[in-house]
């Protein structure tokens, strides 16, 4: 077996490229091609940052930029109150939008749900059979004397 594999990276590997430099976390997330996504959600959330000034600031901590794609600013909102508000800053959101450089020329607004518990929560309890009933009984019983158990 060849222990050079084992050995630590004190050596080049390839003469050619020169001793091997730790790279960044975030530099190895966005190397091509697995990095595209990221890079999108980095400069979504930048444009984010840039376009919220331009909301009246009772919206601006409601809404979210979600997307831009082939001129349509999608906003998500937490309520429908919010989702109206929105709409009727698209004018100027536009604006802002198509002065940092985008061709933007429609605004689209969603509403999100709100996030409820899971759907077994919302079942009502069965009622229990009397077999399950003594069982469980009994199984309390034993963790309350564990000593009975032989009995």
């Amino acid at each position: 077996m060849d222990r050079s594999c084992l050995m630590s990276d004190s050596k080049p590997r390839n003469p050619k490229r020169g001793p091997s430099t730790p790279q960044a976390a975030l530099d190895a997330l966005l190397a091509e091609p697995a990095g595209g996504p990221i890079r999108r959600a980095l400069w979504l959330e930048q444009l984010d940052l840039r376009l919220r000034p331009h909301l009246p600031p009772s919206l601006a901590a409601h809404a979210r930029l979600a997307n831009y794609e082939r001129g349509r600013l999608v906003f998500v909102v937490d309520a429908p109150v919010w989702r109206a508000k929105l709409r009727l800053a698209a004018p100027e959101l536009l604006d802002a939008a198509r002065s940092v450089g985008l061709d933007a020329a429609e605004l689209i607004v969603k509403t999100t749900t709100p996030t409820t518990a899971s759907p077994q929560s919302d079942r009502k309890a069965k009622p229990i059979s009397a077999t399950a009933l003594l069982a469980l009984q009994a199984a309390l019983a034993l963790l309350k004397d564990p000593d009975s158990a032989g009995s």
